[in-house]
């Protein structure tokens, strides 16, 4: 018999479609994806190759659980000069991807009862983890109308004498959307005011359109309240390296250490080796791969919004693209299934990311252009086909 906490536990269903569209393509059907959100480029040579030249140097054994000393201060480094944040090694630690940085932190701040405010539609591991450790999960609805952001209105309403975090994540998954200076700046004055913790989720934080990614932990009061969760599996196409960090206060630092020596150890070394090789190597993959998403978030969004009854916001960050199916008058996780089965497009209902998501689907375009306009043909024939029965 199962504990009883495993209820509470949730899943990224992006992997259950991903599944399902494998077992499809074994059977020999033609399945175009944009569910996973992971960047379709090869990891960077020059980051493959210091992988290679650490691994025969010998880092294959155990490192401290905090992360290799020299990585932690080129991470410190990078963050100091990107963010114009200061920030020494002792403020780093390393983990093993991005979800391990929402998870310890969480388990280190958030008592059973305490209320972490989270956004929704957002990445759906957030309201996992805050259910599973006993919190109160209490979601921060992203509007359309407010370009998928929020009015810090609709935020100071949820604040309670129980809120323990607030949630961020800039460049946003599923919509695409970046929260603006103004917006972070009254953020910031009320986690100040309230004294609460914000967890800053800004793993697509090079992946940016239109000027330059701003953090909440720049603002005054915030540094000392912040957790901020950066990695390379986005940026630098390394999903499967499993390489994340989070840079934060000391004493939460040691606490998220401590947790990730009794779960994981370490970080693989060989890996952190590379990783730092990302930071202060060439980044002209990045500047390209950038300029690439650029180019097909503009064909996905014209395409979308040229189907008739469809409309899609153009995202500002990452490589998702939301559009509006309302109008369809189905659930989006109906529309999710039959887009698989019946056309072979392989995307993620909205409520894949909570319940305001409901009527609309996410597109993830990290695939190429030519897969990318058959998908919006197979998506524009079912969309025809429904208006039709209807």
């Amino acid at each position: 018999m199962l504990a009883k906490r495993m209820s509470r536990l949730g899943t990224e269903s992006a992997f259950e479609v991903l599944a399902r569209a494998r077992a499809l393509e074994a059977q020999g059907r033609d399945i175009v994806h944009l569910e996973i959100g992971e960047p379709d480029f090869d990891t960077p040579a020059n980051i493959v190759d210091k992988a290679v030249e650490a691994l025969r140097a010998g880092y294959t054994h155990y490192g401290p659980a905090a992360g290799l000393p020299d990585v932690r201060r080129v991470i410190a480094d990078f963050v100091s000069r990107d963010r114009g944040l200061a920030a020494g090694p002792d403020n780093v630690v390393v983990v093993p991807g991005g979800k391990p940085m929402i998870t310890y932190p969480l388990t280190a701040l958030v008592d059973r009862g305490d209320e972490v405010i989270y956004p929704n539609p957002g990445f759906p591991i957030y309201e996992s983890v805050i259910n599973f450790l006993g919190g109160v999960a209490v979601p921060l609805p992203l509007r359309e109308e407010h370009d998928f952001g929020f009015d810090v209105d609709d935020l100071r309403r949820l604040i309670s004498p129980r809120t323990k975090v607030l949630i961020l994540n800039s460049p946003h998954n599923p919509t695409g959307g970046v929260l603006d200076r103004a917006l972070l700046d009254a953020i910031a004055a009320l986690a100040v005011e309230h004294d609460f913790w914000v967890l800053s989720d800004e793993i697509y934080s090079r992946i940016i359109y239109e000027g330059r990614h701003e953090s909440i932990a720049t603002r005054p009061g915030m540094a000392e309240r912040t957790i901020l969760l950066d990695g390379h599996s986005k940026t630098y196409a390394m999903t499967g390296w499993r390489f994340g960090y989070g840079v934060m206060p000391v004493e939460l630092a040691l606490a998220v250490a401590r947790l990730q020596t009794n779960c994981t150890s370490c970080t693989a070394t060989f890996t952190q080796i590379a990783a730092a090789e990302a930071l202060t190597g060439p980044q002209d993959a990045v500047t390209a791969m950038v300029a690439e998403f650029r180019a097909r978030r503009d064909l996905v969004v014209d395409g979308l919004n040229a189907i008739d009854g469809i409309t899609c916001r153009r995202p500002h960050g990452a490589f998702y693209a939301f559009p509006n199916v309302s109008s369809l008058g189905l659930p989006s996780r109906e529309i999710e299934a039959r887009l698989l089965d019946e056309h072979g497009v392989a995307t993620l209902s909205g409520t894949s990311f909570g319940k305001y998501g409901e009527g609309y689907l996410r597109f993830s375009y990290a695939n190429n252009q030519a897969n990318l306009r058959k998908a919006l043909e197979r998506f524009a024939d079912f969309v025809a086909g429904v208006r039709h029965v209807s």
